[in-house]
């Protein structure tokens, strides 16, 4: 009895080992992505009142659990029974990433910029219909990009047994969110921890110095993340493109990868937009009409 009892907790010992290890190699492969949907989602969080940054954030985490809750269970179903669907949907969620990326810029170089005073009033006037508008848009995002966290994750242990790899992959996707969205908590909090410890400290204190720097880096942060998550989001769209259509991926060999996959996100995106505007018209003369 005692022998059975301890080659079962062998068995489970050598098991999570070969899970840690496999996770350990997961996150290494994806760690790009990761970076870009910290970039992505960090940017996405930002812009919104003080007071709504953690209920927004908690929102968004939560959409992003969900999310997971979600892809994982289906990316093993489908990789065991029909894994050839895979790079279509990934394939579709590239052309929603680079829309939106390609729509950023757009937005950036044919629409005025509005001021601090009327993003505030926006989101007084509009409240909750803004807020959730912005919510969903994230979680959307974030339903994308863990797509991808999850297929590359799952790639890295296509080998090992069915428990292996549903561990792993589920070990890949909770760290993913908690360390993503942990990093973009402190983010957005950065200055209300400026201003404590401002409060805290003497005059020309050490935590006085501090408390300012992180008071007057957060804006730059947030413009910062702002062009970061614009660029990982054609970069992530372009990789997708260029890994998983052997057209694109055999073009331009003689181009550095990083700025290849940049410019097929870029001119696709381009080209979803146009697309996207023009079916926007037709519809909305049609309700026109019909109204």
């Amino acid at each position: 009895m005692a022998s059975g009892i301890f080659a079962v907790l062998d068995d489970i010992a050598a098991l999570m080992d070969d899970v840690a290890v496999a996770s350990k190699i997961a996150t290494r492969k994806t760690a790009g992505i990761l970076g870009d949907d910290l970039a992505v989602n960090a940017e996405k969080a930002t812009g919104f009142l003080a007071s709504r940054e953690i209920p927004v954030l908690w929102a968004i985490t939560k959409g992003s659990f969900i999310n997971k809750l979600i892809i994982v269970p289906i990316a093993l179903l489908l990789n065991a029974f029909f894994p050839v669907i895979i790079k279509y949907i990934l394939i579709l969620g590239g052309l929603y990433l680079a829309y939106e990326g390609a729509e950023k810029i757009i937005h950036y170089l044919f629409h005025r910029e509005k001021k601090g005073v009327e993003v505030v009033k926006e989101q007084e006037e509009e409240g909750e219909a803004l807020e959730n508008a912005k919510i969903k848009s994230a979680v959307t995002t974030d339903f994308i990009l863990s797509v991808e966290i999850v297929i590359l994750a799952l790639g890295t242990v296509l080998d090992s047994p069915l428990t292996v790899q549903i561990l792993t992959v589920s070990v890949v996707a909770i760290l993913a969110t908690v360390g993503v969205y942990g990093i973009v908590a402190l983010i957005v909090r950065m200055d209300d921890l400026g201003y404590s410890l401002i409060k805290r400290s003497n005059e020309k204190g050490f935590g006085n110095t501090v408390g300012n720097a992180l008071v007057k880096l957060l804006p730059i942060v947030i413009k910062a993340l702002a062009v970061i998550g614009t660029i990982a989001l054609l970069l992530v769209s372009g990789g997708i493109f260029v890994h998983n259509i052997d057209y694109f991926h055999h073009m331009l060999p003689n181009v550095p990868a990083t700025l290849k996959e940049f410019g097929f996100g870029l001119v696709i995106g381009i080209l979803v937009v146009i697309v996207v505007t023009i079916f926007k018209k037709i519809f909305g003369s049609f309700k026109g009409k019909k109204a």
